[in-house]
């Protein structure tokens, strides 16, 4: 279908919209929200990322009406039709606190009153308390920060600040490892199928696996040996999208040492499992480990918007300051993202939200375990480390089968991107048990009719 230009038409469906939009939800008639529904598969493929629909399985497993996002509350989502799911894949990691927590809302709402993007030359208040917040939250001497958007974009700082600073152009990081998807961070990638259409990358990155810090220390080694100079390792706590893989316990306290004894930055990829996730502030703390570099993003928006960082130590910013333009963002860090990521904060300590996911966390293990030994031809294994939790199939067809009989009955969750046979449970951590009991009960019910 080729598409010309139609103003007018243009015009009338973005008014359409936003009026639908504006109306309060009792006046949403039964018949626009099935229209909603069927236009929203026929939209994706005829305008997103064609080809996109193929996976989704809420145009796969939901019958006449597509599953079109409507609304959400807490840990429960609700379609345009008002069929609800239990959301248990968290939007891979932005709702900690859960869908549209009342106090982040609020913050947001009241600062969208006030002023909703800055003028690029004033100084904006919001910005540097965010920074003054974070410095006080952020382990070791971690305190001076650049605010963006998106994770991806906090790793690619974060890698530009470690080249600039140590003058060395090479990466260490680790296989089935995840940092984004923009050329620097993708370069990073642990796996071929999003790196190999693309090459070539940044030049001079190299991998080791993830909990080998001998393979870590022999590389580093090498590249000494041979005179490729390495800039800093760059590695997640704990691997995300490769299952919420742990590494071994004396892993990252190695880690730090060897990157100290070659004079290599260490770089910590906190984005999925800092501000609570992991049952502790930061992925790093549950070894007690001070980074060089740390990037943030996810939860630090509340769910809400869209906000990263990347944050260091003063003696290696220190570097940015003859000219601070070397690094900028139109938006990062607007008043919108950053009213929303104070309110995050504010709630993560008032509910005590990493203590809740590793309590949970050691719940919903508990029950696992449980299921393994009933059905250990189809629960391979599970691993994770607070409420990022991965479940192991045999083949990824069995991984396949049990998202998509969570999803029948109701149950929000998904594959990860580094390794197909894992699944994800990444909920709200504030998520209640009787919830956590529901999806396990489905999840159980799920392997008896695999």
């Amino acid at each position: 279908m080729n598409i010309f230009r139609n103003i007018k038409y243009a015009k009338e469906e973005a008014s359409r919209m936003v009026e639908l939009i504006k109306k309060p939800e009792s006046e949403v008639t039964l018949e626009e929200r099935q229209r909603v529904a069927k236009e929203v598969a026929e939209n994706f493929a005829g305008y997103i990322n064609k080809g996109f629909l193929e996976y989704r399985k809420s145009v796969t497993e939901a019958g006449e009406f597509a599953v079109a996002e409507w609304k959400g509350q807490g840990s429960i989502m609700t379609d345009a039709l008002g069929r609800e799911f239990i959301d248990v894949l968290g939007g891979f990691g932005i709702y900690s606190a859960g869908i549209r927590h009342p106090k982040i809302v609020a913050a947001v709402k009241a600062q969208l009153d006030r002023s909703p993007q800055y003028s690029q030359e004033m100084l904006d208040p919001l910005r540097a308390h965010l920074g003054k917040v974070l410095a006080h939250l952020t382990p070791g001497d971690l305190q001076n920060m650049f605010f963006i958007n998106s994770g991806t974009e906090a790793i690619e700082g974060a890698m530009k600040l470690a080249k600039f600073y140590t003058g060395k152009s090479g990466f260490i990081s680790t296989t089935a490892g995840f940092h984004g998807k923009t050329l620097g961070s993708l370069s990073l990638m642990g796996k071929s199928v999003f790196r190999k259409p693309l090459m070539p990358l940044i030049g001079n990155v190299r991998h080791v696996p993830f909990g080998d810090a001998d393979a870590l220390e022999q590389q580093l080694a090498i590249a000494e040996q041979v005179g490729d100079d390495i800039a800093a390792f760059v590695a997640e706590p704990v691997q995300g999208e490769a299952g919420a893989v742990v590494p071994p316990d004396d892993y990252w306290r190695r880690v730090r040492q060897i990157c100290d004894k070659y004079g290599v930055l260490l770089i910590a990829d906190e984005v999925q499992t800092g501000l609570g996730r992991t049952g502790k502030l930061f992925g790093l703390d549950n070894w007690d480990v001070v980074p060089d570099i740390m990037a943030l993003g996810k939860a630090l928006g509340g769910g809400v918007m869209p906000i990263s960082a990347f944050i260091t130590n003063p003696k290696i910013w220190k570097v940015m300051e003859p000219n601070p333009f070397m690094h900028t963002s139109t938006t990062g860090g607007n008043p919108l993202a950053c009213a929303a990521a104070l309110a995050y904060i504010d709630v993560m300590i008032e509910e005590d939200l990493p203590a809740q996911a590793a309590e949970k966390g050691e719940y919903v293990m508990k029950a696992l375990g449980g299921l393994q030994k009933k059905y250990p031809h189809i629960l391979k294994d599970y691993h994770g480390m607070g409420l990022l939790i991965g479940m192991e199939f045999p083949t990824d067809e069995t991984g396949y089968q049990v998202a998509s009989g969570l999803f029948k009955k109701k149950v929000l969750t998904a594959g990860t991107l580094t390794n197909a046979k894992a699944i994800r449970i990444e909920p709200a951590l504030n998520i209640p048990y009787n919830l956590l009991d529901e999806v396990l009960n489905r999840l159980e019910d799920t392997f008896k009719s695999i």
